[in-house]
């Protein structure tokens, strides 16, 4: 039987400062890893979620989706040195998502043009 494929992952959080490295299969949610961040987190941070839905992992650039896999995200492995591979956290409480899409939703857009000819 073929050993699962072990990844070092690496929380960089908002203020700069690291979780882990944590290991990880490659079979491991993206949702886990979130769960692991909230149990985690520092104490005294003056940002906190209170929830994984609050947490938001980007690597390479990409928002990452709770129901896919590490595997799936091709994550590499922590190779080239540096101790593994770094996923930043972003929080976002519901009460600033709620915020964010009001300030989207809110009522059509009035189209104002003002024109001087001189």
């Amino acid at each position: 039987m073929r050993e699962e494929e072990l990844v070092d992952i690496k929380f960089r959080l908002y203020d700069g400062s690291d979780l882990g490295p944590f290991q990880y299969s490659s079979a491991s949610t993206i949702d886990m890893l979130k769960q692991r961040v909230v149990s985690d987190w520092p104490k005294g941070k003056t940002i906190a979620p209170k929830a994984a839905s609050e947490v938001k992992l980007i690597s390479a650039g990409k928002v990452l989706e709770n129901t896919k896999t590490v595997g799936q995200y091709k994550v590499p492995s922590g190779d080239a040195g540096g101790g593994g591979t770094i996923m930043h956290v972003v929080v976002q409480s519901s009460l600033a998502k709620k915020r964010a899409e009001k300030k989207l939703d809110d009522s059509p857009r009035k189209v104002v043009c003002s024109c001087s000819v001189l």
